[in-house]
Order: structure tokens, then C-alpha cells, then sequence
């Protein structure tokens, strides 16, 4: 079992910047793919970034490319997602998310989720 503690959600102005942290508690995080997911009230939970294995290669949905940016820190076991030039529409739940073998990204496909830090953006 893979423990995803995701943290630094909370209330920012519209054009501000907020970075999230999911802490991983096993040692063998570099193995794994890394995700973030965002679900807003009535929505469907969608997918925002995601980082390989190895050599860091990044994915972003449409709304999240050029504002928000995905990395990982093995050493500290922890996946981070830096948000800025936040929209009210960017209000959400926002997820972390682990797998080994998915060839996707998709909310089917990831194996471990975090329980969410909300972000909120006011306009």
C-alpha cells in the first residue's frame, strides 16, 4: 500500500500562484507514476498533470498547460504541483495519484489517491 498526504491547498486571489505537495510514505516512490487530479463540485474528477518514472517527462491537460507545472523530489518521496495564474475555475479538490504499469491518463488507471486538499479561487 502506497500513503499519498496531499497539502498546501487553501483560498487565493484570481492571478495568484499556490504549490501543492503529495508525500509518498514508501520508499520505493521513484517506481511509481505521479499524478494530480481536480474535482469541482458537480464535476467529474479530471486529469490535470502527470510525471513518468524516470526521466521526468510531463503531461498536461489543455487547462493546465503554460500556468501549472509538475516535478518530483525522489529523495523526499514527495510530487509537487506549482499553480499559477489561478482562475476561479481552477476551484477544486485537488488529488494525488500513483501507478506502476498505467499507460493512460485517467482516473481508471491510477491504483493509490491521496484524500484531496481543496483549492479555492476567488475572483
Amino acid at each position: 500500500q502506497v500513503q499519498l498526504a496531499e497539502s498546501g491547498g487553501g483560498l487565493v486571489q484570481a492571478g495568484g500562484s499556490l504549490r501543492l505537495s503529495c508525500a509518498a510514505s514508501e520508499r520505493t516512490f521513484s517506481t511509481y507514476r505521479m499524478a494530480w487530479f481536480r474535482q469541482a463540485p458537480g464535476k467529474e474528477r479530471e486529469f490535470v498533470a502527470g510525471i513518468t518514472r524516470r526521466n521526468d517527462m510531463t503531461f498536461y491537460a489543455d487547462s493546465a498547460k503554460g500556468r501549472f507545472t509538475i516535478s518530483r523530489d525522489n529523495a523526499k518521496n514527495t510530487v509537487y504541483l506549482q499553480m499559477n495564474s489561478l482562475s476561479p475555475e481552477d476551484t477544486a479538490v485537488y488529488y494525488c495519484a500513483a501507478d506502476r504499469y498505467g499507460n493512460r491518463w485517467s482516473k481508471d488507471v491510477m491504483d493509490y489517491w491521496g484524500k484531496g486538499t481543496l483549492v479555492t479561487v476567488s475572483s
